[in-house]
């Protein structure tokens, strides 16, 4: 994307304040968000790309519709994927929650492994990433998304609070159980993190 403005070395809340008096500075915070958010879509819903492109364009469009309403006592990414993640689970809703496959690649599905729940000496990586995309499909919602910005975003607890709207205690137990719940379908020897 070639832009018009100059974004370089300025912060999330900089370039908000400037697209607040110059609509073309929101290029720059799509250029800067579109693919995490792209990606943090596709990891939590089972949308198609299309789809998720849309989604996505819908997004961009309530970002830049509220951006006055924007408060830099949050930060600007947790701000943007709370609006990602409600419209995300409307569009779920909407649709009846309909699957068709969950769109992680290995990548991804190394780092769910990885990802503090250590598992590398249990399971062969190779032979379970069939199994652990499964699971990761089958886990509901409530539990799916925060481990899935634990772990795939690498948020901070902070952050999740601030994206799911939940409280800090809300959210270290949904990631428990969550880890739990992963941890027990793809190694049922497995009792307690």
């Amino acid at each position: 994307m070639s832009l018009s403005v100059n974004c370089e070395g300025k912060t999330d809340s900089e370039v908000v304040e400037l697209a607040k008096e110059n609509p073309d500075y929101l290029a720059c915070l799509m250029e800067r968000y579109e693919e995490k958010l792209f990606y943090y879509i596709r990891r939590i819903s089972f949308f198609s790309k299309e789809d998720i492109e849309d989604i996505l364009q819908e997004v961009f469009i309530k970002v830049y519709k509220n951006l006055n309403d924007y408060e830099d006592s949050l930060k600007f990414s947790s701000w943007i994927y709370r609006i990602t993640h409600n419209h995300t689970v409307d569009e779920i809703r909407k649709r009846g929650g309909k699957k068709t496959a969950i769109s992680l690649d290995k990548d991804d599905l190394f780092k769910f492994i990885k990802s503090g729940v250590n598992l590398e000496k249990e399971v062969a990586v190779r032979e379970k990433m069939n199994k652990v995309r499964a699971v990761i499909e089958q886990m509901p919602l409530k539990y799916r998304e925060p481990m899935i910005l634990r772990f795939l975003e690498e948020k901070s607890y902070d952050e999740i609070m601030d994206i799911l709207k939940k409280p800090k205690g809300t959210v270290a137990t949904l990631i428990k159980r969550g880890k739990k719940m992963f941890l027990s379908q793809i190694d049922p020897r497995i009792h307690s993190l």
